[in-house]
């Protein structure tokens, strides 16, 4: 067998599935965020395949393979060329056409499926691939939970509306978890942000563990489940009835916090207000605010402001447009240049406080309607916190896991802007595609199992899964009679079409090779030594 156990692995090492995989003979790195898988890894790996094939086909996905070079106008036509949300690998041949190296295949099927001119009566359908995608990361880490290049199964379908996607959407969603139950995974289904995929919701399938980068709250009886950049929760409300009382500037110096601050100016520190000026990639400066108990949430603000890039304004600018130093910053008085998003938690409110915009000055009793116009709109961009109330009871629980699958609505995203992705309806008029997405990391749903299943020193891996169903284990190897039992049973159960390894090798210890027995997983060990009879 090529590949072998190794008893270290570097430091860097730090969470199992990367360091198990390793010292198992799995995988091995070429660059940073690329792995050969090797040949315990690639038959484990075309297991979890094979498990998902088969539950695509049962729901009614057909399985193809489109290119990895896509042409670089396909993603100018979405815009996307600088707004994937991951960095775009691209390359030119020799004669000077743009490609890049698929990171996601939207734009790919889309073209596909626009060069034939389809009807109603050709909806809908799902096509998908298993597929390599490349991704340049920042920065890889954990083995194989965030790589650079990776094997994904993504699947694209077209229907004519949204109630025939919904179907679909439910489809997948119930195919998915057929998929990771047969992988022996048991995930939560959260609610997300679509992000750099374009559309309005989509779902992803995490996995609790804490080697996972995904931050989600769940309530008590786990009937809500939202990933931190789209959970919502009650917000606090004052009810209390007052008058107005008369606007004040209240100097305070260098206050750091809302607590210290609200009691400086004498106030609950719920009638603080937090505001922040943002940019955004086209230069638009926005005034974001919230309750004072509270902290932006900065997916949610992209969201609303259609933008894929989004940071705080420097310090110079900030004295620039307000007048202020940092930290001073109000919704009183902004130049009509800056959009000013106001969180729902300030709808309501009396007699409150937010930044002068004049340095080491505050503000207190605001009230709409006298000192600021009636907002026409309130907006959700207040970050979730653990202990939150939640919208369907309880409280939020903050999780950590790792994601190893999502689906997405795309609507009419890419239909309408890719032009001629349209179908004759009913009534022979063209009309756009309305279109959903589906994805599963192959890579990092194997690292994942790991994560779940494994001890200090071995993997344990479902019996669907183990890279042998047995593995004999050769002791006094060096011995004529021992060797020839272990090699005649080995080609014994060969014959029988058993999937069996056979640990044969000479100068290793029986220590050694019961350790990476462990580490290899087979689903029965059988030792045979001089005394087997």
């Amino acid at each position: 067998m090529f590949g072998r156990t190794e008893k270290k692995v570097s430091a860097d090492m730090v969470s199992a599935s990367h360091r198990l995989l390793y010292k198992g003979g799995y995988v091995r790195e070429s660059t940073a965020g690329r792995y050969y898988f090797l040949p315990l890894g690639w038959k484990v790996f075309n297991k979890i395949a094979s498990i998902v094939r088969e539950e695509m086909n049962k729901a009614g996905a057909q399985e193809m393979i489109a290119p990895v070079l896509h042409p670089l106008e396909l993603w100018k036509e979405t815009n996307r060329t600088n707004e994937a949300g991951f960095e775009l690998m691209r390359i030119k041949d020799r004669r000077g056409s743009e490609f890049a190296l698929g990171g996601t295949a939207e734009e790919m099927f889309v073209d596909l499926v626009r060069k034939y001119q389809l009807s109603y009566k050709d909806l809908p359908f799902n096509i998908y691939q298993l597929s390599t995608k490349f991704r340049d990361e920042l920065r890889a880490r954990g083995g194989l939970l965030r790589v650079r290049e990776f094997v994904m199964k993504d699947a694209y379908s077209f229907h004519v509306d949204e109630e025939d996607f919904k179907k679909e959407y439910e489809n997948m969603r119930t195919t998915y978890m057929k998929i990771f139950n047969r992988l022996g995974l048991d995930p939560v289904v959260v609610e997300s942000d679509n992000g750099y995929i374009g559309g309005e919701y989509c779902h992803e399938f995490v996995v609790e563990s804490d080697a996972g980068e995904s931050k989600f709250f769940v309530n008590e009886d786990r009937s809500y489940a939202a990933h931190e950049d789209v959970a919502k929760f009650i917000k606090y409300k004052d009810l209390e009835p007052e008058d107005m009382k008369p606007r004040e500037d209240v100097e305070g110096v260098g206050m750091i916090g809302v607590a210290p601050l609200a009691q400086h100016l004498k106030i609950p520190v719920e009638k603080t207000t937090k505001t922040l000026l943002f940019e955004t990639e086209k230069g638009e400066v926005v005034a974001a605010a919230v309750n004072g108990i509270y902290d932006i949430n900065e997916a949610k603000l992209k969201k609303i402001l259609h933008c894929t890039d989004l940071h705080l304004t420097n310090a110079d600018k900030i004295k620039e447009l307000t007048g202020s130093e940092v930290g001073y910053a109000g919704i009183l008085n902004l130049p009509s240049s800056i959009k000013v998003i106001l969180d729902d938690s300030l709808k309501g409110r009396m007699n409150f406080e937010c930044g002068a915009n004049k340095t080491n000055f505050h503000s207190i009793n605001i009230n709409f309607g006298r000192d600021l116009p009636e907002p026409s709109e309130f907006y959700d961009i207040a970050m979730a916190k653990e202990g939150h109330l939640c919208i369907k009871g309880g409280t939020l629980q903050e999780k950590k896991g790792i994601e190893v699958g999502n689906i997405f609505q795309l609507g009419y995203h890419y239909s309408k802007l890719m032009k001629g992705a349209d179908f004759t309806d009913r009534d022979g008029k063209r009309k756009p595609y309305y279109m959903g997405c589906y994805g599963i990391g192959l890579g990092r749903t194997m690292a994942t199992i790991v994560e779940k299943y494994h001890t200090e020193n071995s993997i344990t891996w479902p019996e669907t899964l183990a890279p042998y169903d047995y593995e004999i284990i050769g002791i006094d190897m060096d011995k004529p009679e021992a060797y020839e039992k272990a090699n005649n049973l080995y080609n014994k159960m060969l014959s029988e079409g058993k999937d069996v390894l056979f640990d044969d090798r000479i100068k290793t210890t029986a220590g050694e090779k019961f350790a990476d027995a462990d580490l290899i997983g087979a689903k029965e060990k059988i030792v045979v030594s001089q005394k087997s009879s």
